[in-house]
């Protein structure tokens, strides 16, 4: 039977919870959309709208339905070692930017899967990196 660990926050202990909180994840995100719209050819984003539009979608989208899909996925995530999980970052920045196209005054573009890849990783990094930055802030 496998054991779950489960750490509880000190109530002195910032949990990053609230509106500032949500703002402050939002900002990173869209600071990481931002650097793959500019790296990445074939993912373009019509401006800040756009790329605000996107990063909060797949905020949505990575609190709500990645952590059924990682669940889902977890034999092929086990047998690539953890690779498919960059797939499965492309799949949901796809869906973001699929879902923020139709909206009204934003304009996203992703023109398949490698632009989708590229992006997610740097997504991936820049968000991380940015993390870090702002905890030791």
């Amino acid at each position: 039977m496998p054991v779950v660990f489960i750490r509880l926050r000190s109530e002195d202990e910032p949990s990053g919870d609230g509106p500032a909180g949500f703002l402050l994840r939002w900002a990173t995100t869209a600071a990481a959309v931002w650097a793959a719209d500019s790296f990445v050819d074939g993912f373009s984003l019509g401006g800040w709208p756009s790329t605000l539009a996107v990063s909060l979608l797949l905020g949505l989208l990575n609190a709500f339905v990645r952590p059924v899909l990682v669940l889902l996925t977890l034999p092929a995530t086990v047998m690539t070692l953890g690779l498919f999980l960059v797939v499965l970052n492309a799949g949901l920045l796809a869906a973001a930017v699929a879902i923020a196209d139709r909206l009204e005054g934003v304009d996203a573009q992703l023109d398949g899967f490698w632009p989708a890849v590229g992006a997610a990783l740097i997504v991936s990094v820049v968000s991380w990196a940015l993390s870090v930055l702002v905890r030791r802030g």
